[in-house]
């Protein structure tokens, strides 16, 4: 399975935050490599990720907010794939959780509460998708483009909508039930403020 880290979006500066030494994508990339991952990728329109010496998988998202550009960022492929997401402080079991997990179709991971005491907010975030079913996912791709294209959305359809779509599950409502919750300080860093948090508290 290739494992695809997305850097893209309009938030493409956040996978470059420097916590503890390293890049929140260096991280990841370190991460995977300990669990055995080697097929590793970069979804990114942003030439700033080559240094990193992986394939950078190019996309056309403007790196904007509109026309749910975000869900570009699922680089298409016709093969099994687990998209990373770049912006996410992962601890060491978090990753292993990802990888060893199995599926014969989608599944997600994301946080829960109750949270953890070690994990900085006060909602749940979206962490990583495993597909083995390509051609559902990306057919729920499309649908969820359409649905926030109609309106049908509270904000631009992103990960969890995307996941109600996967699931079935009522629009704009979380069930905190039907995915693979990771409930420890792995967490989506939003700003300098969080990593320093994060850092103060010597969560490594």
């Amino acid at each position: 399975m290739k494992y695809i880290i997305m850097c893209g979006g309009p938030r493409s500066d956040s996978p470059l935050r420097e916590m503890f030494g390293e890049t929140l994508v260096e991280r990841s990339i370190r991460l995977l490599k300990e669990n055995g991952i080697e097929d590793i990728a970069i979804s990114s329109n942003d030439g700033r990720y080559k240094k990193f010496g992986y394939p950078v998988l190019e996309h056309d998202n403007p790196l904007t907010w509109e026309n749910f550009c975000w869900l570009k960022c699922y680089y298409p492929t016709d093969e099994p794939v687990c998209y990373i997401y770049g912006d996410v402080f992962f601890s060491p079991y978090a990753i292993e959780v990802i990888v060893r997990t199995e599926t014969e179709d989608i599944e997600f991971f994301a946080s829960a509460p109750p949270f953890n005491w070690q994990y900085t907010k006060h909602w749940a975030e979206p962490f990583a998708y495993k597909v083995q079913n390509t051609e559902r996912f990306f057919e729920c791709v499309e649908k969820a483009k359409e649905l926030g294209r109609q309106g049908k959305f509270k904000r631009g359809p992103i990960s969890w909508e995307l996941w109600q779509i996967i699931k079935g599950t009522p629009l704009n409502r979380i069930d905190y039930r039907n995915y693979t919750a990771i409930n420890d300080y792995t967490v989506d860093v939003d700003t300098d403020e969080q990593a320093a948090i994060i850092e103060a508290r010597g969560i490594c």
